[in-house]
């Protein structure tokens, strides 16, 4: 019960930090992106290794733009400016 509570309170926190306006998100977005592992670890132990894989898979996600945005720069570096980069 206690592992159900802390996900709820987790993504309502994140809910009232999206609406904060962009200059305020910053500190309580940083708290909150550093107890998201913590949770999902909680998640695997507490519930199945594959519930945790599934949990941190959703954490990627939120993170596909800047990845691929990363991704294309590296490209860049290794091949070249005339690299296609961004796309997968």
């Amino acid at each position: 019960m206690t592992l159900l509570l802390a996900c709820v309170g987790w993504v309502f926190a994140s809910t009232i930090v999206a609406l904060l306006p962009m200059e305020r998100q910053y500190a309580p977005g940083v708290i909150l992106l550093l107890a998201a592992p913590v949770l999902i670890v909680w998640v695997g132990v507490s519930v199945a290794w594959w519930a945790g894989v599934l949990a941190f898979c959703a954490f990627v996600s939120m993170f596909r733009n800047p990845l691929r945005y990363l991704l294309g720069k590296a490209r860049r570096k290794i091949f070249g400016s005339g690299a296609e980069g961004g796309t997968l």
